[in-house]
């Protein structure tokens, strides 16, 4: 029978909490602790103060295309490589820090956050399982966000070709799509 840390409990709480906080859905928390459901879902409901949302997690990678959350998925994919090759943290910690660093980006820029924290580990994980890949922009050079599947060799970025719609949305100010 193998002993209980609890050090090692106390850390997967700790994580659990900072993504719950950062609006995490429970199927992230569940990869990424030993603990079980239901203290997962007593955690986020003390933290939150209500129920985990219910439901499948978003799938699409087509959502990833479109104009704004390609550009945000884009800066936040770019934050990622960028702490994973020179940071050196990875896994679910770089997620975290990148996804940090996206947030105070958009606050400092008083922009709209699109991508969620659950977007963004789907997001990860559709470059780790090479559906999703980078692909440099002809005009400005800056890596962006396409199709693995797609030919890329002239693509032309949604700064330099910005579509005549984009960024014209009715969402109101602050709402994010799980």
């Amino acid at each position: 029978m193998r002993k209980k840390s609890i050090l090692s409990e106390a850390k997967q709480i700790q994580l659990a909490t900072e993504l719950i906080k950062l609006g995490s859905r429970l199927q992230v928390l569940e990869v990424y602790s030993n603990l079980s459901r239901e203290r997962l879902v007593r955690l986020y409901k003390e933290i939150k103060g209500v129920s985990p949302p219910k439901g499948m997690l978003p799938y699409s990678e087509d959502w990833f295309m479109s104009w704004q959350p390609n550009m945000h998925s884009t800066l936040f994919i770019n934050i990622y490589n960028y702490l994973v090759t020179n940071a050196g943290v990875d896994g679910i910690y770089a997620i975290i820090k990148s996804y940090k660093l996206y947030l105070e980006h958009i606050q400092a820029n008083n922009l709209q956050r699109v991508l969620s924290v659950t977007r963004a580990w789907t997001l990860v994980r559709f470059i780790e399982s090479k559906v999703l890949c980078m692909s440099p922009c002809i005009k400005c050079g800056g890596d962006f966000l396409v199709h693995s599947l797609e030919i890329h060799t002239n693509h032309v970025c949604g700064l330099c070709n910005i579509p005549s719609r984009a960024g014209k949305t009715k969402k109101p100010k602050g709402t994010v799509e799980a």
